[in-house]
């Protein structure tokens, strides 16, 4: 029989275990040796194990993450200012599609793919976009040694949404047009798992008829490559925002930040969507609530950086949180 004293002890190293599991579940906002340049509706993607800063409002130099050294150095600016886009990296270089230039409300889309390349430090442009598919705001994915765009919106902020499905061959060059999406949406990132698109969050912004933040889209749709078809998950997003940026990992679909009319702060959820399970459940919380932003997986650990704190533009933020280890 334990002694009292003994039994004491094992509750003390249970309660006290616990609590640290609970700590090592939680966001931590590092320190890094430099800053990266504070920006929002920018891009934040892993490649050849390096963490990338691209875009956002006004023209500003990539930032660029070691997490060996937990250091950012600096980059080549873009030719042109870029925002509001998915990055996606393609043998070591990383495209942006789907994305605006300009200023608000009336945002323009880029005609052409724009890439860059970390080996290098060198921005180039890729193809054209077909004129009649152009568009700002869209999910950014490749599957199958494809690109696909979907949704979006032509006009900036102002309308203009699209349920678009297009998709770019990067070993012959060529565009097709698949069928529409369920749903339209806008500001929103895609994600591909096991041979499916994942398109979750985003919002119809309509400066036009002053409802830029309101017209939010709960709906989760996904897209069949194979069967060319789309179908609606049963479950929506448990907390509908735009603003959103995702990232496919372990099997699920992550949904992460956000900016609502519900809220003046930006959001800190990340939820994560099972296929298997067809369920939604929610991860632990940003330390702060941003949009805009990206998210990044990277040896056991997930990472997010920049974006908006706020519904809209401000205040821009630059501080890089992560989340060890994944759950």
């Amino acid at each position: 029989m334990k002694s009292p004293r003994w039994s004491i002890f094992l509750l003390f190293f249970f309660v006290s275990s616990a609590a640290l599991n609970a700590a090592e579940r939680e966001w931590q906002t590092l320190d890094p040796t430099g800053r990266p340049h504070a920006r929002h509706e920018a891009a934040f993607v892993e490649c050849e194990g390096k963490f990338y800063l691209l875009g956002g409002r006004r023209i500003q130099p990539v930032d660029i993450y070691d997490p060996k050294t937990n250091s950012w150095s600096e980059g080549k600016a873009p030719p042109v200012e870029i925002h509001h886009f998915q990055p996606v990296v393609w043998r070591g270089r990383i495209i942006l599609a789907g994305a605006m230039t300009g200023k608000y409300p009336h945002e323009t889309a880029l005609p052409r793919l724009v890439i860059y390349d970390p080996a290098t430090d060198e921005w180039t442009y890729g193809a054209e976009i077909p004129e009649g598919r152009r568009r700002g705001g869209a999910g950014a994915v490749i599957a199958d040694g494809k690109l696909f765009l979907v949704a979006g919106i032509i006009n900036g902020h102002w309308d203009g949404h699209v349920a678009w499905l297009d998709s770019f061959d990067l070993m012959t060059g060529k565009w097709k047009q698949w069928p529409d999406a369920p749903h339209l949406r806008d500001h929103f990132q895609a994600s591909a798992i096991d041979g499916k698109l994942y398109a979750g969050g985003g919002r119809r912004s309509s400066a036009k008829t002053k409802e830029t933040f309101k017209l939010l889209e709960p709906s989760l749709d996904i897209f069949d490559i194979a069967s060319a078809t789309w179908t609606t998950a049963a479950e929506e997003l448990p907390e509908p925002r735009a603003g959103t940026f995702s990232i496919a990992h372990d099997g699920r679909y992550l949904v992460a930040g956000g900016e609502s009319d519900r809220q003046q702060a930006a959001h800190d959820q990340v939820h994560a969507y099972d296929p298997l399970a067809e369920s939604w459940s929610e991860l632990p919380q940003f330390t702060r609530g941003r949009h805009g932003a990206g998210i990044v997986f990277h040896q056991g650990a997930l990472y997010t950086c920049a974006g908006s704190g706020n519904r809209g533009g401000s205040p821009e933020l630059d501080s890089l949180e992560q989340l060890k280890p994944y759950p």
